[in-house]
């Protein structure tokens, strides 16, 4: 009898496995335009950190592979970009020497800038309070006239020096998750809207093309109140940006001190991403623009998630979720290089970064370059973990990927995911296409997961080193290509139709691309 149970076990257990998943797609039936929401925006620590050679490096190849169009980041009026000082008449002096090397690479490899206003210069703040190893001061300013009158001469020399017509295509976001006090505002809702009012009328004073938003709270907060706000009072109001992190508690841990628990629940981050939208949509500017200037699956600087290969499935997953709901997503952050607690000691600690401070590309750079290869039309798909792609020369394009939810109860993320996790197999994803055109094609096959362009893991099996020699941050990139790892000929006869099945485990990404042949 205990044969038999084992016998019918074993059958149901190879069935449930066989049937995981198949994937059916008419390469006619197109769904529409690609929504590229998903690199619209990337973020970065701060603009004194982007006058470094490495980190310009980075960006560049981040650019290449990723196609962000926009990058965001704080303290771009912090002392250390040398903005504002009073002279010995107490008079105003303005110096944008720093922030003109640092825009002028960002345009030069195609990347606009995303312009976050803060923090506040030691010369006009009217307090001490500061935030993060370099010293942000997050106090109001001691005089608003003063306040817009720098904002004013910051957007009327972008204005002199990259034109009309590129500054329009920018974006002016008033200061960062003031809903965090007093830790990065070091006042009230009703100052922080006071704040937003000057800055917002200065930019406008320029061009009143010029987009301006906010409140770029932390977890989707003041947004009904910043509307209500700007509609009576008429103060001009473009977009509403907010931030959104995958943990279950808090929203700031400067120095990476605390644990943290990815939050089990299938629509953590997405949820709040969509219920902004609600709120915009029930407003009385129902058509405003929604950008998350900030968002990721933890909000400490040294949470291990971030280096795991669970980042990349966990990123698709909530891109997908999230559809048509905002304009841009901007991932938090695209480097390590990233000093909020000070310099790191470690290689791989936990950072933001899709690379690591020595430029490894870590398992989340992997989502985005392989997103970027996504033709521009979609197909009518009904699988929830995958996009299906065309392109004008014929090519296909499948990116799928399982998610799995693996933490166990009672562990944080920093004892669960620093550790060597094997991926258990989920099953076989059967993808069925039809409608292709007759011809010759080249199949590629792109991965990321355990073991496969997965650095962190071949890191802590190294035995996590500190201080990584030169040998090893060669080896670890080797290890992390992100080239594809198969790469066949296919012929497509009259029928249109191609078949293939891809043997998934917990939380892999895969690429596929079919490039027809001249």
């Amino acid at each position: 009898m205990k044969s038999i149970f084992y016998t019918l076990l074993f059958m149901l257990t190879f069935t449930v496995s066989a049937q995981y998943r198949t994937i059916s797609i008419d390469v006619q039936n197109v769904k529409g335009s690609l929504n590229k929401t998903f690199n619209e925006c990337i973020g970065a620590g701060r603009a004194n950190e982007g006058l470094r050679a490495d980190w310009q490096q980075q960006l560049k190849m981040t650019k290449e592979d990723c196609g962000f169009r926009y990058i965001r980041m704080h303290g771009l009026l912090t002392d250390d970009m040398g903005v504002y000082k009073v002279n010995r008449e107490g008079e105003p002096m303005y110096n944008f020497q720093y922030i003109d090397v640092l825009f002028d690479y960002l345009l030069s490899i195609d990347i606009k800038p995303f312009v976050e206003l803060g923090f506040m210069p030691e010369g006009m703040a009217s307090g001490e309070r500061t935030i993060f190893w370099w010293k942000g001061n997050v106090t109001p300013p001691s005089d608003y006239d003063r306040w817009g009158e720098l904002i004013e001469n910051l957007a009327r020399h972008f204005e002199e020096r990259y034109g009309e017509e590129e500054v329009k295509s920018w974006y002016f976001e008033v200061w960062n998750e003031p809903n965090l006090t007093p830790w990065f505002w070091d006042g009230s809702m009703e100052e922080y809207f006071k704040l937003y009012e000057y800055a917002a009328r200065a930019v406008k004073r320029v061009n009143s093309a010029y987009k301006v938003g906010g409140p770029a709270t932390a977890g989707a907060a003041w947004e009904p109140e910043m509307i209500q706000f700007c509609e009576e009072n008429d103060v001009p109001l473009d977009f509403i940006s907010t931030h959104s992190y995958g943990v279950k508690e808090g929203f700031l841990d400067e120095y990476g001190g605390h644990g943290t628990v990815l939050n089990p629940e299938p629509m953590a981050v997405s949820s709040d991403i969509i219920q902004s939208r609600k709120e915009i949509s029930e407003s009385t500017k129902p058509d405003l623009e929604l950008h998350i200037t900030e968002w990721s699956a933890s909000y400490t600087p040294a949470d291990p998630i971030h280096d795991s290969y669970h980042e990349a499935a966990y990123i698709l997953q909530k891109l997908k979720q999230i559809g048509p709901a905002a304009q841009s997503m901007s991932y938090w952050v695209f480097t390590d290089i990233f000093e909020e607690p000070g310099p790191r000691f470690e290689a791989f600690h936990g950072g933001f970064g899709l690379m690591n401070t020595q430029g490894i590309k870590k398992s989340a750079y992997h989502a985005y370059s392989f997103l970027n290869v996504l033709g521009d039309t979609e197909l009518s798909n009904s699988d929830s973990m995958s996009w299906v792609t065309k392109n004008d020369r014929g090519d296909f394009q499948l990116l799928l990927w399982d998610f799995t939810y693996t933490l166990p109860d009672s562990t944080n993320n920093q004892d669960y995911y620093s550790t060597d996790l094997p991926a258990k197999a989920k099953g076989t994803v059967k993808l069925e296409v039809k409608g292709l055109e007759k011809g010759e094609y080249t199949l590629s096959i792109y991965q990321t997961g355990y073991n496969t362009n997965d650095p962190y893991t071949a890191y802590i099996k190294m035995g996590s080193p500190a201080q990584l020699t030169r040998q090893q941050v060669e080896i670890l990139k080797r290890a992390s290509t992100g080239r594809a790892i198969k790469s066949e000929p296919v012929k497509v006869n009259k029928n249109g139709k191609f078949q293939r099945e891809i043997e998934m485990r917990e939380n892999d990404v895969f690429l596929l691309t079919l490039n027809k042949k001249n």
